[in-house]
């Protein structure tokens, strides 16, 4: 299924242009459309939604729409009140503290629509509640710039999902950024196993054991960040990687197939089962982007490709606080 993210960060698909691009990414033939409650973009997203169903580009049931909230937490929050930090325990019954039904609702709100396809726990972190009237998207930070971190287990966020799924709020649930070791630990009492898992996938960064894991057990892949350092330029994060849009690998397959470096890179993912959610302004690269199995790399050139492999982690939480190193 074609795909496109709305992802905020990095490559920006900013306000102003989002109904637009999601309009534009449904002509021309794009069917997956991969949001957040962080991109802050969701309402933008969901015009662009109305508008082609409107003009008869597509029904509803023809689109698979993902979103993720990062934090759902059930009995702990936080809430600001006049610039200072006020803790309530629980059972969310308080008016302050919205539910995560509440919250999933809220999205639903702001697409316009009545459920998700797909709904993934964004990190698995958990960090304090801010009510939505105050800031929305709750971004990393408090109101003084620091972290505040909750304690709430996986096993009650993932039993929130699940409600979710009994509500016919999503059809799905999976993770995103997650690691095998907490992947074991869902699957141990889950009732809905996730369907989906979302993370950093690139030649620089080819996670292959997870990969293998989770084809195990049946949990289809998500690649996000599929040009590596590409998306981290403009925030000054791409660790000083050279480009894998410039890499004479990546060039070379590129010339043999007369496809661009952009394409080569995403059927290095497809070719071996991993769905890709390219994200891009531009109509033509858009276009270019959907076009990425019109062809089959060689062995050879997927294992070059491959053996780029640095274990370069570009979207890791542990460079905002320490005490959120999910991936060491």
């Amino acid at each position: 299924m074609a795909s496109i993210v709305l992802k905020r960060t990095q490559q920006k698909v900013t306000k102003s242009r989002c109904a637009d691009t999601v309009y534009n990414a449904i002509k021309a033939g794009y069917r997956l459309l991969d949001g957040a409650g962080d991109y802050g973009n969701e309402k933008e997203a969901g015009e662009g939604v109305r508008r082609a169903i409107a003009d008869g580009l597509v029904k509803r049931e023809d689109l698979f729409i993902t979103s993720k909230a990062r934090n759902l937490i059930k009995h702990v929050g936080l809430y600001v009140l006049s610039g200072s930090l006020f803790y309530s325990y629980g059972t969310l019954s308080m008016p302050m503290i919205m539910s995560v039904k509440q919250i999933t609702k809220m999205q639903l709100d702001l697409w316009g629509i009545d459920y998700f396809d797909l709904f993934l726990v964004h990190f698995p972190i958990a960090l304090k509640y801010v009510d939505p009237s105050h800031r929305y998207p709750p971004e990393w930070f408090g109101d003084d710039g620091k972290v505040y971190t909750q304690n709430t287990p996986m096993h009650e966020t993932w039993g929130a999902m699940e409600e979710l799924v009994d509500e016919k709020l999503t059809k799905n649930i999976g993770l995103s950024n997650c690691q095998g070791s907490l992947i074991l630990d869902v699957l141990r009492y889950a009732k809905y196993e996730p369907q989906v898992l979302q993370v950093e996938l690139h030649p620089y960064l080819t996670q292959e054991a997870l990969v293998k894991l989770c084809k195990t057990f049946s949990i289809a892949v998500t690649a996000y960040s599929s040009f590596g350092p590409q998306s981290y330029v403009e925030l000054g994060i791409d660790k000083g990687a050279p480009s894998l849009l410039k890499h004479n690998v990546t060039s070379v397959a590129a010339k043999t197939h007369e496809k661009t470096e952009a394409q080569v890179l995403l059927r290095w993912a497809t070719q071996r089962g991993i769905a890709v959610i390219p994200k891009s302004n531009d109509l033509g690269r858009l276009s270019a982007n959907l076009d990425c199995n019109s062809f089959d790399l060689s062995e050879s050139e997927l294992a070059a490709l491959s053996a780029l492999n640095i274990n370069l982690r570009l979207n890791d939480p542990a460079d905002i606080d320490g005490r959120l190193a999910i991936f060491a």
